[in-house]
């Protein structure tokens, strides 16, 4: 429908719309279909023409597709916004009327979509806006979220539940972009109470899991972080480069809190060897060098908000280099000034006793270290039995 004359559009739609064909319809219907570049369709009377050719409820969803797109092309993405939240409000009422099928699904989907799409361009508008027109938007997506959710139908493919992963995603990305992660706690309970949980779409899945991955690795719960990121990799096409790449930029840095480290071949292959010299100074407990990685890539980590994750890398690198102290000393009983200089060859030349036995007292406190400080002796008298447990064992 990239050519034709308004008349023809509605008759089209009306006609797919009537035959229940939900994914040509959600086509037809879509800001991100060829359809939108046809002049005859940005009608001075568009709501006149509609109405009089049309029936409800398709025809004022037909007209707040259409004024969206005008507005679209006027650059007033405002009301772009305001007429596709409308369109979203029919297409609840049209699923709420729905009883016994679920074809509007692909219809809903899209929308729903297009509705975060402009939204962003709305913000994107309105420096003063400050989340609260994508706000508005997850409220719209949360009210189609609902009539699927409610859907009690026994029939497992005509129940409406089977759009709840769509909406969920879709209200994820938003809740992360205005940061208000905790409202992603009741979705995630939601979808992970589903008795449909493993029958959504793979390609659904697996960005489900890559938000939820996200949202552990925030709470610091890194084994779940870990789970749900590995999974959302290794199920990732294989030649989607960008998500491959986008999901490990979570998942290197809790692999490594783990004590994982990534190789230099995969950092290569992915372009993330922003990584490595990190990796290097980790593992050699170079504090000095931790800063240095930090400062030269410190707008990459901030932009991918991993930032703080990061920093805490520090905490495993004190651990792998009062490691090397324990084994080059050879014994249980380590005098607290080794550790104190082992720091200030690192590049800690500042630092004293008192903070040295603060280190190493929150090194035993999170585990990282199997002992007791003995103040009395100015030493750290560690266990004859794994005094330094695998990372991997700690979370």
């Amino acid at each position: 429908m990239s050519t034709g004359t308004l008349n023809q559009y509605i008759q089209f739609v009306e006609r797919v719309y009537r035959t229940s064909q939900g994914n040509i319809l959600a086509r037809l219907l879509s800001l991100r279909d060829e359809h939108v570049g046809n002049r005859n369709l940005r009608s001075s009377d568009i709501a006149t023409l509609v109405e009089g050719n049309c029936i409800a409820p398709l025809d004022e969803m037909i007209i707040c597709h259409l004024q969206c797109v005008k507005a679209l092309y006027a650059r007033d993405f405002m009301g772009a916004y305001d007429n596709q939240s409308a369109f979203v409000a029919a297409v609840v009422r049209l699923l709420q009327g729905q009883k016994e099928e679920n074809w509007a699904l692909p219809l809903m989907y899209t929308v729903c979509l297009d509705l975060r799409l402009v939204a962003q361009k709305a913000e994107g508008c309105d420096p003063q806006s400050n989340g609260k027109i994508l706000e508005k938007a997850a409220e719209s997506l949360l009210a189609c979220f609902r009539v699927c959710a409610a859907d009690n139908r026994s029939s497992d493919t005509e129940t409406k539940k089977l759009g709840m992963l769509n909406l969920v995603n879709q209200l994820l990305k938003v809740y992360f972009r205005i940061n208000k992660l905790h409202l992603c706690k009741p979705l995630i309970r939601a979808i992970d109470s589903s008795p449909f949980k493993d029958q959504f779409p793979l390609a659904q899945q697996i960005t489900y899991r890559y938000f939820v991955g996200r949202k552990a690795m925030f709470d610091s719960d890194y084994k779940s972080a870990d789970e749900y990121l590995s999974y959302a990799f290794q199920n990732c096409h294989r030649k989607s480069n960008k998500n491959k790449r986008l999901i490990l930029t979570y998942l290197i840095p809790v692999k490594m809190l783990l004590g994982f480290m990534p190789s230099k071949l995969l950092l290569q292959k992915y372009d993330l060897m922003q990584f490595w010299d990190l990796v290097s100074a980790v593992k050699d407990g170079n504090l000095r060098g931790i800063d240095q990685v930090m400062e030269e890539h410190e707008s990459f980590f901030i932009r991918a908000g991993i930032y703080l994750i990061v920093e805490k890398l520090k905490i495993t690198a004190y651990r792998n280099l009062f490691r090397k102290v324990y084994l080059l000393e050879n014994t249980h009983q380590i005098d607290i000034a080794s550790f104190e200089a082992a720091l200030q060859i690192m590049g800690q030349e500042d630092v004293d006793s008192d903070e040295t036995q603060c280190i190493v007292a929150n090194l035993i406190y999170d585990g990282k270290i199997k002992g007791y400080i003995s103040y009395q002796h100015k030493k750290v008298v560690v266990s004859k039995q794994n005094a330094f447990p695998p990372l991997s064992s700690l979370y």
